[in-house]
């Protein structure tokens, strides 16, 4: 078993307000959406406020909205992001938020049992925006394997 886990944030510009009507359907599935996340397996943490999302946490601007979670592996975490009930929503992302033209997503290893902060996930983000993938800061298309994975062979 690893000793690391994955970190990962995605940052997203919304088109409206979050009550606005146009939001609706997007806050509507919030609840079950991070739900069906705590339910999936390899699921560690994600980051929330005291009403249980992480809606009103904009470090990145008022129009910005941030999603910060720690799963057990890559895989675990494509496969709630891709192939759960999950996809709904990301179907819809564009009627609710602006194309991004640069990295809004970015994975990272971190000791099991780290809470990863705001200020660490910007700092992973701006280093994948200026580096590219590296083991530092990746992306789903471009992983690398957690620290202690490559173990050497007697």
């Amino acid at each position: 078993m690893s000793r690391y886990h994955l970190a990962q944030l995605n940052i997203a510009s919304m088109k409206a307000p979050l009550e606005s009507p146009d939001m609706v359907d997007f806050v509507n599935n919030l609840e079950r959406i991070n739900a069906l996340a705590e339910a999936s397996p390899g699921y560690v943490w994600r980051l929330q406020d005291e009403a249980g999302d992480a809606t009103a946490i904009r470090p990145f601007g008022d129009e910005v909205l941030v999603n910060m979670s720690v799963w057990t592996d890559v895989q675990s975490l494509s496969d709630y992001v891709y192939t759960s009930a999950h996809t709904e929503m990301l179907k819809r992302r564009r009627e609710w938020f602006d194309k991004v033209e640069q990295a809004h997503q970015v994975l990272w290893w971190v000791p099991a049992g780290h809470r990863p902060g705001v200020a660490e996930a910007a700092e992973r983000l701006a280093h994948l925006r200026e580096h590219g993938a590296t083991a530092h800061a990746f992306t789903f298309r471009r992983a690398f394997a957690a620290p202690d994975a490559l173990v050497e062979r007697c």
